[in-house]
């Protein structure tokens, strides 16, 4: 526990996934991690986003469907207590689309093009000229999940702050047009963790790239991983000085090693000669060996029982619902479109 997480306390906090694929060490580090800590002193909903996970995967929808007890899994077995934090399904919100189809009207399609964050996605999905008005609105739909629980604090990646500019734009927009204030503009809290690399150390780890080592991963899976990871390739002999940055093992040492002396020192003797990548490889395996193996045995319990996985997720959205819709009713209110109520 970071004491920066240690001092968030009474915070509205939303977060979420996708549900593309089982998550992964670079969820671990950049977000589970932290969830597990904040619980415990705010009001935390997390945010199973299976709508969005359509927005590039609509022709393959069965790659989202199959996946959605795979992501609740893996919350539960990383130590996310249910009891503590709301976990809910962004399909079972129907209040959430209706805000959407609001904002839509507050925002232009040239802004959604300008959002950094919209156009560095496109060019890693390649959509080029055939984006999918979804994708191309998802600052939108982000904007409605945020505002529909009133979330107060957002953790996200530095690469996600515009998504949250564009969210307090459309704030402004909807308080200003109810002449007082609706809505409340929410923070970013930025993660203390660099974005893990994949073993090559070329791009970051991810769940659509397939070169992730996943929460669930078998003691062969992490060893082959493991073994494959990028070091200094002028490194050749063992007594030749290595170079620590840039290489990808040291970058997982530091992110899951308990010692950071003792890694400090394995820098060290890295740098000066005498310390293979071999050996370096071999304390990360047992590292991580350690840290996935409670994880990946819980996780396949929790996969053997989804009535409980489905009840858990269900119950998460009852609650969920009845918090969107009271926001929903807000700003219809800003639109004056609360005539009257068909339930």
């Amino acid at each position: 526990m970071t004491n920066q997480h240690s001092k968030i306390q009474n915070q509205i906090i939303l977060t979420g996934d996708r549900a593309t694929g089982p998550l992964h060490l670079g969820h671990y580090v950049g977000s589970l991690r932290q969830r597990v800590t904040l619980q415990n002193y705010n009001d935390q909903t997390i945010l199973v986003a299976d709508m969005q996970g359509l927005t590039d995967n609509a022709n393959t929808p069965s790659k989202v469907s199959s996946n959605i007890l795979n992501v609740v899994a893996d919350y539960l077995a990383v130590g996310i207590d249910p009891a503590q934090t709301t976990i809910c399904l962004q399909s079972q919100l129907p209040a959430l689309s209706e805000i959407t189809m609001y904002y839509s009207n507050l925002v232009t399609i040239a802004r959604l093009e300008r959002n950094p964050t919209v156009k560095a996605e496109i060019n890693n999905k390649g959509f080029n000229r055939s984006v999918p008005a979804g994708f191309l609105t998802y600052p939108i739909s982000q904007a409605a999940d945020i505002t529909a629980f009133n979330a107060s604090l957002v953790p996200v990646g530095d690469d996600q702050l515009p998504m949250l500019e564009q969210t307090n734009e459309i704030v402004r927009k909807v308080n200003s047009l109810a002449g007082k204030k609706v809505l409340s503009e929410c923070q970013p809290l930025l993660s203390k963790s660099s974005r893990l690399p994949n073993t090559d150390g070329r791009t970051k780890m991810s769940k659509t790239m397939g070169n992730a080592i996943n929460l669930g991963s078998s003691p062969d899976e992490i060893t082959a991983a493991v073994k494959s990871m990028y070091t200094d390739p002028m490194h050749i002999n063992i007594k030749d000085p290595g170079k620590v940055e840039g290489n990808v093992v040291f970058t997982y040492l530091d992110a899951f090693h308990p010692d950071g002396a003792y890694i400090e020192s394995l820098k060290e003797h890295y740098r000066t000669g005498g310390l293979g990548d071999a050996t370096t490889k071999r304390i990360l395996d047992e590292c991580l060996q350690e840290i996935l193996k409670p994880i990946r045995q819980e996780r396949s319990r929790l996969l053997s029982e989804p009535s409980y996985l489905l009840q858990v997720l269900e119950q998460g959205s009852r609650i969920a619902k009845s918090k969107t819709e009271r926001t929903l009713h807000r700003i219809k209110e800003v639109f004056g479109l609360n005539l009257f109520n068909l339930e």
